[in-house]
């Protein structure tokens, strides 16, 4: 033990470490903590679990050097993917959907530890081909890589998360160097070819979704007419954000008519804890939330500036990008801008493996910190 306190003392300077990031995480993670604990009291002692193993992951995997992870990025491949086909394989089920694993002794969603997983084998495999990043055959294998991944999260069936890794996966691309030209040519295809294909999704028997995701996606199209069914959470999430007014209607209220009090939204801790973040903190809440996750993205992202290569670069661009992307997805949900789905508000939603996932990305993000370029 004294010996690697003394390597990790060599090696890294206070200085470099990022206390303005941890910071701003371990604040957006204690008003977490209370959202759930107002949303569902049961749960809190969970969620401040939750942090606390996810602040320790956070500060072990801050000491740990990246370069050193991003050599076993061919393990860490498959790794994802084992995890990935035993979910379905032996995986528990709730709600018609097979996202978990139960060892017993812990229980977690692997689609979720795949984003972080994804951003680590990625660096690497971009690092090393950042002089073709361009070429054809750079980007058929960059996409060969992510599909077994993105099919094996969707079989779950778990949509939303497969759409955010797809997301993601665009960004670490780009991140490595893929020319936004190219970016922009793939996008004028891809928006034409999407709108086609969503106007497809909504007709009766078609062959691309199952029938609660067409319904959501109908019930985002013409909310008026699944008010009573599809579209009534999204419907009553909007309402108690616009009832929280300037500054909400305190924390923890009591009444009758609340979103959370009249079990009007499933799973408020999770899916809509920024409609209970609406109502009970009102604008200025919602703002506070939103600012710090943009700080955090912020962060991250001047931090990949300072990286001494390519690997800590999309390290810190990807951790900022899925922080990004999937806060955009939940609170696009709740403020019904987005078709329902099933995405945790970053460090703020309950849920263990997300939290804690979430703290392991910060984690490598602080190691990239503690080893800046110097000739900067």
């Amino acid at each position: 033990m004294k010996f690697l306190f003394k390597n990790i003392k060599q090696r890294y300077s206070i200085r470099d470490y990022r206390f303005s990031l941890i910071f701003l995480v371990l604040t957006i993670s204690v008003i977490g903590v209370f959202m759930v604990g107002s949303a569902r009291p049961d749960l809190m002692t969970r969620q401040i679990m939750g942090v606390g193993l996810g602040a320790l992951a956070m500060v072990i995997i801050s000491l740990i050097d990246y370069k050193w992870v991003l050599s076993l990025y061919w393990p860490i491949y498959g790794l994802n993917i084992i995890m990935l086909a035993t979910v379905l394989l032996f995986g528990e089920t709730r709600n018609n959907a097979t996202r978990w694993l139960n060892l017993g002794f812990i229980q977690f969603q692997p689609s979720d530890l795949t984003k972080i997983l994804m951003i680590l084998f990625y660096a690497k495999f971009l690092m090393e081909r950042e002089e073709s990043i361009k070429s054809p055959k750079t980007i058929i294998q960059g996409v060969a890589l992510i599909l077994p991944s993105l099919a094996l999260i969707y079989m779950q069936p778990n949509l939303s998360t497969t759409l955010c890794i797809a997301a993601l996966f665009c960004a670490l691309m780009y991140l490595g160097g893929l020319s936004y030209r190219l970016i922009g040519t793939i996008l004028a295809v891809i928006v034409p070819s999407f709108i086609i294909l969503l106007v497809i999704a909504v007709q009766p028997n078609q062959p691309f979704l199952k029938d609660y995701q067409q319904d959501r996606i109908l019930a985002w199209l013409q909310p008026e007419e699944y008010a009573d069914s599809t579209s009534y959470q999204q419907l009553n999430s909007v309402m108690a954000i616009g009832s929280g007014q300037l500054t909400g209607k305190g924390y923890n209220n009591d009444e009758a008519i609340s979103v959370k009090n009249g079990n009007f939204v499933s799973e408020p801790q999770t899916d809509f804890i920024f409609a209970i973040i609406g109502e009970e903190l009102g604008f200025v809440g919602c703002c506070a939330v939103i600012f710090l996750l943009l700080l955090i993205v912020i962060d991250c992202i001047l931090i990949g500036l300072k990286a001494k290569d390519t690997g800590g670069r999309i390290i810190c661009g990807g951790v900022a990008a899925l922080i990004g992307i999937q806060s955009f997805i939940n609170i696009g949900v709740a403020t019904m801008v987005l078709p329902n789905t099933g995405l945790s508000l970053p460090f703020v939603s309950y849920g263990l493996t997300s939290v804690v996932c979430f703290f392991m990305g910060i984690g490598f993000v602080l190691n990239v910190g503690l080893q800046p370029n110097k000739y900067q």
